[in-house]
């Protein structure tokens, strides 16, 4: 009998190290995100950019915001190809205290379809639990139908919350609805 190789695959809570690697995931993936919403130009690129974006992602590693912010990599061997941010939520009708936000979900294009998406967010799901909330919330972008199809695979729904976002000031409009999941267990 042969046995098939398999891809070693991990998911971890990010380290300083890792801020070049998470800032060039998450440039990567604005243009596709941001398609018909802002026009290439306006989208950051190049070294500037890189840097501008590495810093950021360092100092919110290096001192987050709230002590239950996590941010976690998911690795294929040690080549980061996707993150995961969790933070308490901070939409009005949410208590920050109760709920949890998954504020970015990203895996680079050439890596999707391999687990990746759904090792993170299953870590982020324990990890929000682990945090003690007893519910999540994300942000889709409306026109996001893969992110929200597979969240919705998952067990997540939408709550009927929606905003717009002028991603780039006036003129620029995106379309969001929230989709929520219940993070306490069932107990029999």
């Amino acid at each position: 009998m042969v046995s098939s190789p398999t891809a070693d695959v991990s998911v971890r809570l990010a380290w300083a190290d890792d801020a070049p690697a998470l800032a060039r995931l998450q440039l990567r993936a604005w243009p596709e995100r941001f398609a018909g919403v802002l026009p290439p130009e306006a989208l950051p690129s190049g070294p500037e950019a890189d840097a501008a974006a590495t810093e950021t992602w360092a100092a919110s590693l290096a001192r987050p915001a709230d002590a239950r912010q996590r941010t976690l990599v998911a690795l294929e061997r040690n080549r980061p190809v996707g993150l995961a941010v969790t933070t308490p939520a901070t939409d009005p009708d949410c208590d920050p205290v109760r709920d949890g936000e998954l504020v970015e979900l990203v895996v680079a294009a050439d890596d999707r379809g391999a687990g990746h998406g759904s090792r993170l967010l299953q870590a982020a799901v324990d990890t929000l639990r682990a945090d003690r909330f007893a519910r999540a919330v994300h942000w889709v972008d409306a026109r996001d139908d893969a992110t929200r199809a597979f969240l919705v695979g998952t067990g997540w729904e939408a709550d009927g919350a929606h905003r717009e976002l002028e991603p780039a000031g006036p003129g620029t409009s995106l379309k969001q609805v929230r989709l929520h999941t219940s993070l306490v267990e069932a107990t029999a």
